[in-house]
């Protein structure tokens, strides 16, 4: 099973692998005590591949069934992997294939104006139908807020909406810019709250149609409507910006032309809000098999590529939060909820379909428990003062939304 039998003495250092091969040998490589997995292979080919280029074609021998485990799971398997991914990285052969890498980083990343709608359809169109099977009714697909380990997904993710309205500080009258507005659940909750109005813009079509569906049956299409355009073709002028899930999606090579873009469209007074995917590690590269199979042109940024060109386009950082195991948690509900649905996403596509987003979705899970993932929440302005200067506001506001939403008349999806 050389070369990857070779590879596998330096990976695993804690818990134990063991690997049975195309033939039906049993290869074991052990460390400190840990999770304990078992898996089988059955294509010769993997031995050379998976040393290559591990993330990717693991993630493609699972989703084809070449790869499989026996009295344990991918979820076990995830775990091992998450626990010795520094010892992958300072194996000398990937030390080298990861340095090339970085060269091609920019072309990796790149999201022109036509591009970007693409990649985003290609994740994102997959059909509203997919999705409810396993986000909460509002479809919210970003990083939920837990205040109790209790809380459902749905509790999770209005407690997400209510922290980032009080991070907005609301009033009326206000104009206000949804960057990524997704299916429009934060949008509707903004309009709910106060006496706003709300754009939001999306590239993907199924959103962009049943989040103007949403804002009709709502009764706020006269304070909310969505439209189907790249952020970058926005005109106009706004008292707050808020984007939330769609940074992760710009490239870092893009970042000036974001925040560009957002002190252009941002009022003298107002306040502008990101919440995005992020790492506490330096400056890297998004999984080769993410990239292909989910999110094109993605990359979750370090904090100091985000502050560098914050910093360059004159934008004071008012706030900045991090949230650090909130995703993790969301991810668990997201996993639990597709499991359950699992017959019924294979029906409308594939087995294959549904071992990949399987495999993405435990994946993903594991950055954010026991990687270096995290989700930042940054708030910007042009002017020091355009946000309280004591964060008190921040608590008192959800407070007082948590009354509000009392009177909230029903919506379809709540």
């Amino acid at each position: 099973m050389f070369p990857l039998s070779h590879m596998m003495k330096s990976f695993v250092r804690v818990g134990t692998l063991k690997i049975i091969d195309a033939d039906g040998k049993v290869h074991v490589f052990a460390g400190e005590p840990g999770p304990n997995v078992t898996m089988r292979l059955t294509d010769p080919a993997l031995y050379r591949t998976l040393v290559f280029n591990p993330e990717l074609h693991a993630g493609e021998a699972y989703m084809d069934g070449r790869m499989s485990f026996e009295d344990s799971s991918l979820r076990d398997f995830l775990t091992l992997f998450s626990l010795n991914r520094l010892s992958l990285g300072s194996y000398p052969l990937q030390k080298v294939l990861r340095s090339i890498s970085r060269l091609f980083r920019k072309r990796q990343q790149a999201n022109p104006v036509g591009q970007a709608q693409a990649n985003v359809a290609h994740h994102y169109d997959l059909g509203n139908d997919f999705y409810k099977l396993f986000l909460d009714e509002g479809l919210q697909y970003s990083c939920a807020y837990f205040t109790s380990d209790d809380d459902t997904l749905e509790q999770a993710q209005r407690n997400k909406l209510r922290l980032l309205a009080a991070k907005l500080n609301l009033a009326p009258g206000l104009k206000i810019l949804d960057i990524g507005c997704g299916w429009g659940d934060l949008a509707l909750y903004l309009a709910r709250l106060a006496e706003v109005e709300v754009l939001g813009v999306t590239l993907s079509k199924e959103q962009f149609e049943l989040a103007n569906a949403r804002a009709r049956e709502a009764g706020l299409d006269g304070r909310v409507r969505f439209e189907l355009k790249d952020y970058r073709e926005v005109e106009g002028r706004f008292d707050r910006i808020v984007s939330v899930g769609m940074f992760e999606h710009v490239g870092v090579h893009h970042y000036g032309e974001f925040f560009g873009k957002i002190n252009a469209l941002m009022d003298d007074d107002g306040l502008a809000l990101l919440h995005s995917i992020g790492h506490m590690s330096p400056p890297g590269m998004a999984s080769p098999w993410l990239r292909k199979y989910i999110f094109p042109g993605a990359y979750s940024p370090a904090l100091s590529e985000v502050f560098e060109v914050v910093e360059q386009n004159s934008l004071w950082v008012t706030d900045l939060e991090i949230l650090r195991l909130h995703y993790a948690k969301t991810l668990a509900h997201w996993v639990e909820r597709f499991e359950a649905n699992r017959d019924k996403i294979e029906a409308m596509y594939d087995a294959r379909f549904a071992r990949m987003w399987e495999f993405y979705l435990i994946s993903a899970e594991m950055m954010f428990r026991t990687g270096s993932q995290l989700v930042f929440h940054m708030q910007m302005a042009r002017k020091r003062d355009a946000a309280p200067i004591v964060r008190d506001y921040v608590t008192d506001l959800q407070r007082a939304y948590i009354t509000q939403e009392a009177n909230f008349k029903p919506l379809k999806s709540d």
